[in-house]
């Protein structure tokens, strides 16, 4: 990652710009809900203004993360309310809007049956579930205009949405900005901008779980790509939220990089030894690889940096083409599989069979078989345990918070 990537100059560098950037992972995207919310509770707390406005100008999503960001997108007008808004509308979620599946029950009792079930339905739908429910829950859910509307009103700045194409193995980062506003595109190895007005099948596409979801076209450079999740190939996810003018990125993931760490437990280890891993602690494995990897990489990169230029004497900082950006990143304090296993009965009974024919609910003592599980439970136990988490989680850094946004004791 090049340093004009991380941080090149503003276009006006009188104009402080905060960004949201979330990141992508099915199911525990709910947990950036219950950290938004909390945060517009602290920030209605501390700000002096009767309606405190919506504090971001930027809006960046990866897979589901893209979904949260749009739905966030189309409701800024309404300030704080806006983020009430996503966790009610991620306490009504349900699986069956987002996705469906239909096995015997049997197939929970065998593994090679689950397997060549399983391996039959990818092939008639290129995936492993039909995801059109979340076609017509994203159309009820989300006004395309109102995101026009607050661009055009200059209340966002931009709105990007991220996707991964199979046909070209390019990383593309979608933007559309505000009325007038001008932004130079960027290409890099490997990814790439282009600015189009966000639809329905931008976020299908970026919420596209590899082998789980089908994959969706969409045009760029005047032809038809088949694209993928967004978090596959996301070398540099701050990366667009930079590029569209932020000085200071908040950014959410969902990801759990001290998950190895669970397996070492007594109990797990008491149930895996001498045994191979199943498929669905594999697969549980390569999606966690997926979407937490290249976040923590790009943050720890993005504050060594900044905190370099800070060090610099001012008259040489003055003259260099770069800029200095604030980073606060969250993330999950807690196991989300040992979430998973604990409300994975509340599953459709059809996927519940299949991932429990494939070993991928996980063993008593050893929740990271059921990481898979997480990316798929959108249900209500599972989701109101994760914005319990966000909403701890945030208040556990509030200061930190506040005073990133100016207010509090940091301010």
């Amino acid at each position: 990652m090049s340093l004009e990537t991380i941080i090149p100059a503003l276009t006006d560098p009188d104009e402080e710009c905060c960004a949201l950037v979330l990141m992508g992972g099915g199911a525990r995207t709910a947990y950036q809900a219950g950290v938004l919310h909390a945060l517009a509770s602290m920030l209605g707390l501390a700000s002096n203004a009767s309606d405190p406005p919506f504090p971001f100008k930027i809006l960046v999503g990866t897979s589901a993360g893209a979904l949260n960001a749009t739905y966030l997108a189309s409701r800024v007008g309404e300030g704080l309310n806006a983020f009430a808004h996503l966790a009610n509308f991620w306490s009504t979620l349900r699986s069956s809007q987002v996705y469906q599946l239909k096995v015997p029950a049997w197939i929970r009792s065998s593994r090679i049956a689950a397997a060549l079930f399983l391996s039959q339905q990818v092939r008639a739908q290129q995936a492993f579930l039909n995801n059109t429910p979340l076609v017509d829950t994203l159309h009820k859910a989300i006004s395309l205009g109102s995101i026009e509307q607050a661009l055009q009103d200059n209340t966002l700045n931009a709105l990007a949405v991220t996707a991964s194409s199979y046909t070209s193995g390019v990383h593309w980062t979608f933007c559309q900005l505000a009325g007038g506003r001008q932004v130079e595109s960027w290409s890099r190895p490997g990814r790439r901008a282009e600015f189009q007005p966000i639809t329905i099948e931008h976020l299908m596409a970026s919420s596209a779980l590899p082998f789980i979801f089908p994959s969706t076209p969409l045009w760029v450079d005047g032809r038809r790509e088949f694209f993928g999740d967004g978090s596959m190939r996301q070398s540099s996810p701050l990366s667009p939220a930079i590029h569209l003018g932020a000085s200071k990125v908040m950014v959410i993931g969902v990801g759990q990089p001290e998950r190895a760490g669970f397996a070492s437990t007594p109990e797990a280890s008491a149930v895996s030894a001498g045994s191979r891993p199943t498929l669905g602690a594999i697969a549980g494995h390569a999606m966690a690889s997926v979407f937490q990897d290249t976040l923590q990489a790009d943050v720890e990169q993005a504050q060594r940096v900044s905190k370099t230029m800070r060090q610099m004497p001012h008259d040489i900082a003055a003259i260099m083409p770069y800029r200095p950006v604030d980073v606060l990143a969250i993330s999950p304090s807690q196991s989300l599989d040992a979430l998973a296993q604990a409300h994975a009965g509340e599953l459709p009974a059809a996927t519940y069979n299949a991932l429990a024919g494939l070993g991928a609910l996980g063993d008593k003592g050893s929740p990271g078989g059921a990481a898979l599980a997480s990316y798929l439970l959108f249900e209500p136990g599972f989701v109101k345990a994760l914005m319990a988490l966000g909403e701890h989680d945030a208040y556990a850094r509030k200061e930190e918070l506040l005073a990133f946004f100016g207010l509090g004791s940091g301010r």
